[in-house]
């Protein structure tokens, strides 16, 4: 494998991503970026000072006051808002749709584009979410599409809030897949897609450990 390299892994909600760049990274020894934190970190920020997250003007004028950080702590990333751990307050399902809001939003992600952009620049990264191999790393020498069945995307999701004590219902997580699908493939910036030249993972019927596997041996052969 060559010196540095980058790993664009993108997909719609709850197919796994964030589980396996993580492995992934681990495997490697590269620095994972989970973008989707980020985006939920700013949802959050809005959330709490009482901000629609749909709404751009009342969006924007928080931004430039944010403080964001990725943080490695005893090996585990964790996100930090001006300073606070905010790693479990962002994974609720409000904070889904926050960040799917937010990140509709243009200028959020121009906000956080050079801040990626430039973890790469200076890293081996794994960095996953919904546009980075198109957008964000379309220089990236691994580019993955990941994907699963709404149902089976909801299924893990519901069993992830279950495990987290976070109350859920099945039928109304799957609602949310789809609607976040819905709006994350329909929006005018940086829509979810597939890039061209992405290798397409479906991980309905695979295990976690099949998923990274696979993805493993497409690390190897083109980094």
């Amino acid at each position: 494998m060559s010196n540095t390299c980058a790993i664009a892994i993108d997909g719609p909600s709850a197919a796994g991503k964030s589980t396996i760049a993580r492995r992934i990274a681990g495997e490697f020894g590269f620095l994972y970026v989970d973008t989707g934190a980020l985006y939920r970190a700013i949802g959050l920020a809005a959330v709490r000072r009482g901000k629609n997250p749909k709404l751009p003007q009342e969006v924007l004028p928080i931004l430039p006051g944010l403080e964001l950080k990725l943080a490695y702590v005893d090996g585990v990333q964790r996100v930090f808002l001006g300073g606070e751990d905010v790693s479990e307050a962002i994974r609720t399902p409000e904070m889904s749709m926050a960040a799917s809001a937010v990140s509709a939003i243009p200028e959020v992600r121009a906000f956080l584009l050079g801040y990626q952009r430039e973890l790469a620049r200076t890293h081996s990264v794994v960095m996953d979410g919904r546009d980075i191999g198109t957008v964000i790393l379309p220089e990236a020498k691994v580019k993955i599409f990941l994907t699963a069945t709404p149902e089976r995307r909801a299924a893990r999701r519901y069993q992830e809030y279950l495990q987290k004590g976070v109350p859920a219902e099945y039928d109304q997580v799957l609602k949310e897949i789809l609607e976040r699908d819905a709006n994350d493939i329909s929006r005018e910036t940086a829509p979810l897609r597939q890039a061209e030249d992405a290798v397409l993972v479906d991980s309905s019927d695979m295990t976690l450990e099949e998923a990274v596997r696979a993805i493993k041996a497409i690390v190897r052969e083109r980094c």
